[in-house]
């Protein structure tokens, strides 16, 4: 079988290449790959090479398939999980293998997202991080992984009650939340949870420095439908605003935010949360 892809070599050496896949063993599966999303790890790796901790030290004599967030098709199935897995279902896999470090898109030759076909090795099988998937689009399941992101920021954020040591989990309910960076793709699913949260805030307050890409996010969530799950959606373009800080403090009453996410790696942009965070009881 041969497949196009792109493989991994070494610092900032990633090829568009095609090759022979080997013949499957009795414990693999060949897959068909339809779908893969880009993640900022991936950067990561091509940035790292093999310095990167999943990155194979001898990646420069057997490149890597770069991509872990994907889904496709399955092809064809080896004797040992025939009774699990039939070709011309639909997978989904997972990112991070439980319990080892290598891990599709990092370490393996045969295995990642950036590629027509490829095949899973036994450790991914057996770890049930490869499942069949039954939803109407491929994207769907490529995105789950920023979509978990997203949900574990809103479920693992927590606050203490004065006086006590508690950890009350998740986002403060009625409260204000503040997304810095947040028009991107991973800005609009934390405000699209947020909007359906169980500890729905009163507000949603997110950042941006193009109008442009605010007026996309208003396109794909809108003032209104927030409106309509009862949370106030502010867009603001931190660049128009002469103090920005005070701006996003005034739209709280000067309460401040209870709970504050970063959607940008950019140290400016991190640096402006600490002036925004609420100081006085959580």
């Amino acid at each position: 079988m041969k497949t196009r892809a792109i493989r991994l070599y070494g610092v900032d050496d990633i090829r568009l290449e095609e090759f022979e896949l080997p013949e499957i063993a009795d414990d693999e599966i060949l897959v068909k790959v339809v779908s893969d999303s880009i993640c900022m790890s991936t950067w990561k790796t091509v940035k790292q090479g093999a310095k990167h901790k999943r990155v194979p030290d001898d990646v420069h004599e057997n490149p890597v398939i770069i991509g872990h967030e994907f889904a496709g098709d399955i092809i064809q199935v080896g004797k040992k999980w025939q009774d699990r897995f039939q070709p011309g279902q639909k997978f989904a896999q997972q990112p991070a293998i439980p319990g080892q470090m290598e891990s599709p898109g990092y370490s393996c030759q045969w295995c990642g997202g950036d590629t027509e076909y490829c095949i899973f090795p036994n450790d991914i099988i057996e770890a049930g991080c490869l499942w069949t998937y039954d939803g109407d689009a491929y994207f769907a399941s490529s995105v789950a992984e920023p979509v978990s992101c997203c949900i574990g920021g809103y479920h693992t954020n927590y606050h203490t009650k004065p006086g006590g040591y508690e950890h009350v989990m998740g986002t403060k309910e009625g409260g204000n939340i503040l997304i810095l960076g947040g028009c991107g793709p991973m800005g609009l699913g934390a405000i699209s949870y947020g909007l359906t949260f169980e500890n729905k805030p009163k507000r949603i307050v997110v950042t941006e420095i193009s109008d442009a890409r605010i007026a996309r996010a208003r396109e794909v969530i809108s003032e209104k439908e927030a409106a309509r799950h009862g949370v106030e959606l502010v867009y603001v373009n931190t660049a128009s605003q002469e103090d920005p800080e005070k701006h996003l403090m005034d739209l709280t009453e000067g309460k401040g935010y209870d709970d504050v996410f970063v959607y940008i790696p950019n140290a400016a942009v991190c640096e402006r949360e600490t002036g925004c965070w609420l100081t006085t009881g959580a």
